[in-house]
């Protein structure tokens, strides 16, 4: 369902709203107060319906193009929602499927080693590459069973680096925009008749 309320909303989904968000507030229809404090909801939205719910006293931006076309709120299609990456977090995603990947190329490097000496030997003494390929794919099987990352931790722990260095850079680019805003307003305000 392309406008479900209830959906889970995505990062890229709020980032899009504090744009649209920072937009109407350039425009005027946001107090600085209104701005700051619809931001943090927008942040901590958790489902689509809340993200409408924020945005449904604005009007649709369409009078101007804004630099990232997918930032358009089409009012009878509902909010604008980027194409699912692929991947992404879950089972089938890319760190699951290079997990999977390694471990069956390392198991079958292994086995070839086996069976290159055993052949050779004419005799066969053990399989002693299941003692690697069986722990290890016990492992990824229990982890990828139960939904855990590949790497360890819960598949949405705010713990993986690349989640906290894209959050650090959401947080200084809003910085760098409110200070621009500001002296944007401070300019205004200096050459305003009195």
């Amino acid at each position: 369902m392309p406008g479900d309320p209830q959906m889970r909303a995505s990062d890229a989904d709020r980032d899009r709203t504090a744009s649209l968000l920072r937009e109407h507030h350039a425009a005027g229809r946001l107090t600085a107060e209104e701005f700051q404090e619809r931001l943090d909801v927008a942040y901590a939205a958790r489902t689509l319906g809340d993200i409408d719910r924020l945005m449904a006293d604005l009007p649709s931006i369409d009078l101007y193009h804004l630099p990232d076309e997918s930032m358009r709120r089409m009012a009878a299609a509902g909010p604008a929602r980027p194409p699912a990456a692929p991947g992404g977090h879950g089972r089938l995603s890319p760190a699951w499927r290079a997990a999977w990947g390694s471990w069956a190329s390392v198991s079958m490097v292994l086995f070839v080693i086996w069976l290159v000496t055993a052949l050779s030997s004419h005799h066969v003494e053990g399989l002693w590459f299941l003692w690697v390929a069986g722990p290890w794919g016990a492992i990824l099987f229990g982890r990828w069973l139960f939904g855990a990352h590949p790497g360890g931790g819960s598949a949405g722990a705010g713990s993986d680096p690349q989640v906290s260095r894209a959050r650090e850079l959401r947080a200084q680019r809003q910085a760098e925009r409110e200070d621009e805003r500001r002296q944007r307003h401070e300019r205004r305000d200096r050459h305003r008749p009195q």
